[in-house]
């Protein structure tokens, strides 16, 4: 079963928020934390370590 890249992550995403109920503001920080290293020089570092 193929499911996209960006729906699987709405459905965690959706579920944490609704199960966990963290503070806004800490997945506006996790959210714009993840945008801004993705486009640094640590994301080759991240890339490896993921894959």
């Amino acid at each position: 079963m193929d499911v996209p890249l960006w729906f699987a992550l709405a459905a965690v995403g959706y579920l944490g928020i609704k199960l966990i109920r963290p503070p806004l503001w800490l997945v506006l920080v996790l959210l714009l934390g993840g945008y801004l290293i993705a486009d640094s020089l640590l994301a080759p570092v991240i890339d490896t370590a993921i894959n």
